[in-house]
């Protein structure tokens, strides 16, 4: 009988992947680097792409010459028989010869070593690497055929080797391979997609609806790049496109994805063990002590270790405690809450209190409060901030605090004057001024005030207001005598009026001030990583802004976002802030996708954080929409923003917006409606007339609006006295990105004027300062106008000699940008004409590349589209900078333009 035809066949052939599968690079260059390695372990929960990725390398290993076997295994295997007919099965597919009678004597049981000595002794044979894949290991329960795989694990020959794909850790021993590095390992924090493949996956899969990037980053974080649940969205938007418009409260609430999670994931559990992961998800994040406490379950460790081996959408987090603390999923979690809240409100409330109990009696106080607060134990928060004012307190207790100020009754705030303060504080840090004017009044009213503890630091609350309502001048009289002369009794309160006052000092334009107030005082690095003292830290990156040095500005804000974002969260107040910063250094660099990604799904800077913050946030925003979507889109959320700003009272952004729309429409040809918005500039500047600190910018804005108008009207004299103004307030206050655009304004004025040598002039000290500073879209956004007459520029041999190299260097690249090609830049491609080696010298891939850099793209984003890895896209740029002899992509990128040989 032949034993072979028995066996299912499409067992042994691997499924069929289709055309929009997502290449897994990282996974794939992992495992190439491990592929010497005895097994390699993919376990993850269902939908993570276990066997996609499986696929994937197998092409890869067959493209490379090895023998590779495939084996999927369903339930009918879970027993020795069955499973070890197949693994036997498919060892013969790969070359490896065992004799039938062995076939059945093996799936019953018998002789297994004789087995395992047959297969390494036909292995060694074989001169190939030999690869066996098996898929959905985990449905083999007999311990007969893990032990027949433990030994085929421990005496396989070199050149024999095992990928086991398993929604839970296999039963068997690998230490002593471990030890020796003959174990690959990728689980449930490796497979889900990162951000550019979620990217991609939507590009595949949503031909016909474009998400936006911000819609892209809620969507990622939210699902943690799990493929089954990014899948089920791509379904979603296909087939009811208009729950885009509530896609954050859609996702929780998908049917479709409840039925999966009850279906693949919790259907085969026992009932104990969901109960239990029911019961721990009121927590964010949990240890084995903290879920035993509220479970009263002495089995929590077992439970949470049981949880953990079959990949149950838990992971770890990091910690310096000694017990594994861990999280569900976000979408796992609300589940897990969703069939809770079948128990009853008293039960989830119960589940509460005790762990806020637990947190408390740990010190973990955040935690705390935000259990009592939904269990409904006022008392016990109220009692547990007190404990924590003022010594332990941190921008953490913001979103706790604000559920418990609404929740209070008045007469508890006045029995507890430290509360009282803290919520005034808390109203004043989120953009609540007008609640915390009011509570700060009581205060005042109080005996609290009375007390010096309190009465010394409403200067703080009053100044942290003043911010609020965009005046700094007012926040830096309250907070350089307070600051210099008050006694801080604890480093959180220290940290408020460190970045109050250097953001103060910066509205000021004193930028000396405020870097010489965070070199006196410096972060000691067991605070480094507090919220509070990141958020001190990133007032650097703010000031290396102000000044218009945008290398700076990326380079320290790149690193204390990344920072921020490990420590306290990409949702946290330092990363937002940080956030702020980066994406307006990394946008006036053109680094576009990066300034995109930076700021996607960050709506708190748009919406709720300080007057300065949102406006440039929402520049930014309004910005990349302008080049990555339509003028119209970008108008259409200035004006959006312009409504907000209004509703606040916040009249500084509000001119932002409405000079940022005048620039948009002027280059539209709506001169009507800039004229409207014009006028209404000019009504707020008069009345900012002689405002002091950020509010003396107002005017500023105007001026530039109108000279803009003034320009597109063709009167350029009128531009040109508006535009004194800009010049004098930029140099006062250091703003040296607005200097440089005052200079560009004024030299297209002098030129429509016809007195040249005086527009050049112009001219040339805004190229210096843009070689300078790094500045790119300063010039960009100005346009073709901007373009001819840095043509002319270069033109000018006699004043070309006067640049210095790196300034001449930086006006034929910026020309380049400009898609325009330098005198001296023709002169090396008429030397070049003849010489073939000057276009020979790129290969295709990296002219390839370069007409991607052209585009803007990340390395990341280029690696994507040509299907290599980014580490490899780097690797070719700097071939590419070698060969040509230049220091930056965009001269490489502006030599390939010169040579007419990209776009």
């Amino acid at each position: 009988m032949n034993f072979d035809k028995l066996l299912v066949a499409t067992k042994f052939a691997p499924p069929r992947i289709g055309t929009r599968y997502i290449p897994r690079k990282q996974l794939l260059h992992h495992l190439r680097n491990t592929q010497h390695c005895t097994v390699a372990l993919v376990s993850a929960s269902a939908g993570f792409g276990k066997t996609i990725l499986l696929v994937q390398w197998r092409q890869e290993l067959m493209k490379s010459g090895a023998e590779v076997a495939w084996l999927s295994l369903s339930h009918e295997d879970k027993q020795l028989r069955g499973f070890c007919s197949y693994l036997l099965a498919a060892f013969q597919r790969m070359g490896i010869q065992i004799e039938e009678d062995m076939l059945q004597e093996s799936s019953s049981g018998k002789s297994l070593d004789a087995v395992v000595a047959v297969v390494a002794s036909e292995a060694e044979k074989i001169a190939k690497e030999l690869y066996l894949i098996i898929d959905d290991y985990h449905y083999v329960e007999d311990p007969w055929a893990h032990r027949l795989m433990q030994k085929l694990l421990d005496h396989c020959p070199a050149n024999l080797h095992f990928l086991i794909a398993s929604r839970v850790s296999p039963p068997l021993s690998l230490r002593r391979l471990r030890l020796v590095d003959q174990v690959a390992e990728i689980g449930f924090t490796e497979l889900p997609f990162d951000l550019d493949e979620t990217r991609v996956f939507f590009e595949q899969n949503l031909s016909a609806v474009k998400l936006t990037a911000d819609e892209l980053r809620l969507i990622h974080d939210m699902t943690i790049g799990w493929p089954a649940s990014l899948q089920l969205i791509a379904i979603m938007l296909r087939n009811r496109p208009q729950t885009r418009e509530k896609l954050h409260s859609f996702l929780w609430r998908s049917t479709d994805l409840q039925a999966y999670l009850a279906e693949d994931v919790v259907a085969h559990l026992p009932s104990e063990l969901t109960a239990f992961m029911e019961s721990v998800s009121v927590c964010r994040r949990f240890n084995a002590e903290l879920a035993a406490f509220i479970t009263e379950n002495d089995r929590a460790a077992e439970l949470l270790k049981r949880a953990e081996d079959e990949s149950l959408l838990i992971y770890r987090i990091e910690s310096d405690d000694r017990s594994p603390w861990y999280r569900f999923h976000p979408l796992f979690g609300e589940f897990l809450a969703s069939r809770l809240a079948h128990r009853g409100q008293g039960t989830v409330e119960a589940l509460h209190r005790r762990a806020s109990q637990w947190f408390a009696e740990h010190d973990f106080l955040v935690e705390s409060v935000r259990h009592a607060n939904l269990g409904g134990d006022l008392d016990f928060a109220v009692k547990a901030i007190e404990h924590a004012a003022p010594a332990n307190w941190s921008l953490s207790y913001i979103s706790p605090m604000l559920h418990l100020l609404d929740r209070l009754p008045q007469e508890t705030l006045f029995a507890h004057p430290k509360l009282f303060f803290l919520g005034c504080l808390t109203y004043a840090l989120t953009a609540h001024p007008g609640e915390a004017e009011q509570w700060l009044e009581k205060v005042r009213r109080s005996d609290a005030a009375k007390n010096p503890a309190i009465s010394s630091k409403l200067a703080l609350a009053d100044a942290t207001i003043a911010l609020q309502r965009d005046d700094s001048k007012r926040a830096i009289d309250l907070l350089e005598p307070t600051y210099y002369n008050v006694s801080l009794d604890n480093r959180f309160l220290r940290y408020v009026y460190l970045s109050a006052l250097a953001a103060a000092y910066l509205a000021a334009g004193r930028l000396s001030d405020s870097r010489r107030l965070l070199d006196d005082n410096p972060v000691p690095p067991e605070d480094r990583d507090t919220d509070v003292a990141l958020i001190v830290e990133s007032s650097r990156a703010g000031i290396f802004l102000i000044e218009g040095n945008v290398k700076e500005a990326a380079r320290v804000g790149a690193t204390i976002l990344a920072r921020a974002e490990t420590a306290c969260g990409r949702g946290s107040v330092p990363a937002n802030l940080c956030a702020t910063t980066l994406s307006d250094a990394y946008y006036e660099l053109d680094r576009i996708d990066d300034a995109r990604e930076v700021l996607a799904n960050r709506t708190g800077v748009l919406r709720s954080s300080m007057p300065d913050v949102m406006a440039r946030a929402s520049l930014c925003h309004a910005r990349l929409d302008m080049l990555q979507e339509t003028p119209d889109v970008a108008v259409e959320f200035l004006q959006t923003q312009v409504a907000h700003f209004h509703s606040l009272g916040l009249d500084r952004p509000l001119a932002y917006m409405h000079a940022e729309q005048v620039k948009i429409l002027l280059a539209k040809g709506d001169h009507v409606r800039a004229t409207e918005l014009v006028t209404k500039l000019n009504a707020l500047g008069v009345t900012h007339r002689d405002a002091a600190g950020y509010r003396a910018e107002i005017p500023i804005i105007a001026a530039l609006a109108r000279s803009r108008l003034a320009l597109a009207n063709c009167n350029p004299g009128e531009a040109l006295n508006t535009l004194e103004e800009v010049h004098r307030f930029a140099e006062k206050l250091g703003r040296a990105r607005m200097l440089v655009m005052a200079n560009l304004l004024a030299a297209i004025a002098l030129a429509d004027l016809k007195r040249h040598d005086e527009a050049a002039a112009c001219l040339i000290q805004a190229v210096q300062s843009g070689a300078t500073l790094g500045l790119v879209r300063t010039f960009l956004d100005e346009g073709e106008r901007v373009s001819e007459l840095l043509a002319t520029l270069a033109n000018n041999a006699a004043l070309v000699a006067t640049l210095d190299a790196p300034t001449a260097q930086y006006l034929d690249s910026m020309l380049g940008r400009f898609g325009r090609i330098s005198p001296s830049a023709q002169g090396a491609r008429k030397s070049n004409q003849g010489n073939a080696s000057a276009q020979a010298t790129l290969t295709p891939r990296e002219l390839e590349i370069l007409g991607l850099v052209s585009q803007a793209m990340s390395s990341k984003r280029i690696g994507l589209t040509l299907n290599i890895t980014a580490d490899t896209v780097n690797w070719n740029i700097r071939n590419i900078l070698a060969k040509l002899g230049v220091s930056s992509r965009y001269d490489a990128m502006t030599w390939a333009r010169r040579q007419g040989l990209i776009e």
